[in-house]
């Protein structure tokens, strides 16, 4: 099985398309409530020639942008988090959060940049490089109800910033087995609504929601949008090993 790796990685690398060519990454005022954003970190083998194309046609086509990562300087490079951020302020994008997507704004040219999980510790520590472009992001949080107090007054520091504080599950579960296995409902009680709870009771108002691994189903949209106002998936930037969970 071994050897079969690196076949595996070239296959990934040659059908990786460039971020500028795919559409479900976008957004042009059409009020979607399920977005969609793209990965950043190394893993996701997206170079930046190739984030440069979507941060141009988010400039050409007047578009915002949806990109995501998870751990600056862990998984994902801080030159990576520069280089979109220069990239944003040299093309005239506007920073958008998806509170401004649930607002009913977040018109581009723009970005939409957002990290997602726990690593609130390597968050607070790149609020310079945030605070040096003025860029405005969205943190999608995981295991709140865990967390510890410092961990919850980074959070808070973050919104003092200016940044967008919502919910991404309480353990990090995928939805759509979940919801097979369990049911619609447990999900919302199990995965979702706790995580609503605290988090409003600590002074974070949620209006967003991104689904793990961005797996998500028309049932989970339908129930988790009486809830929040908008749902984030993910589209991929390699084509014909998996099915993106991106609506079409």
């Amino acid at each position: 099985m071994r050897t079969a790796l690196p076949a595996i990685a070239a296959l990934v690398a040659a059908c990786q398309d460039q971020l500028g060519d795919i559409d479900g990454v976008f957004y042009d005022g059409d009020r979607r409530t399920v977005h969609c954003a793209v990965n950043l970190d190394t893993s996701a083998r997206n170079d930046l020639a190739s984030i440069d194309t979507a941060l141009d046609r988010a400039a050409a086509r007047a578009e915002v942008v949806e990109l995501y990562a998870h751990s600056p300087g862990n998984t994902v490079p801080l030159a990576t988090l520069r280089h979109v951020l220069e990239g944003a302020r040299a093309r005239g994008l506007a920073f958008v959060t998806y509170r401004d997507f649930a607002d009913g704004g977040g018109t581009g040219p723009g970005l939409a940049l957002s990290l997602d999980d726990h690593t609130v510790a390597e968050w607070v520590a790149a609020r310079e490089l945030f605070a040096e472009f003025g860029a405005r992001l969205t943190f999608f949080v995981s295991r709140y109800t865990s967390m510890n107090d410092d961990q919850r007054a980074g959070l808070r520091t973050l919104a003092g910033d200016g940044h967008d504080i919502e919910a991404h599950s309480v353990a990090h579960l995928r939805a759509p087995l979940y919801v097979e296995q369990h049911g619609v409902t447990a999900y919302l009680d199990d995965e979702v609504l706790p995580a609503l709870d605290a988090m409003e009771r600590d002074g974070f108002p949620i209006r967003a929601f991104a689904y793990p691994f961005g797996a998500r189903t028309g049932e989970t949209d339908r129930a988790l949008l009486r809830h929040v106002e908008v749902l984030r998936s993910v589209a991929f930037s390699f084509g014909g090993i998996v099915q993106s969970p991106c609506p079409h």
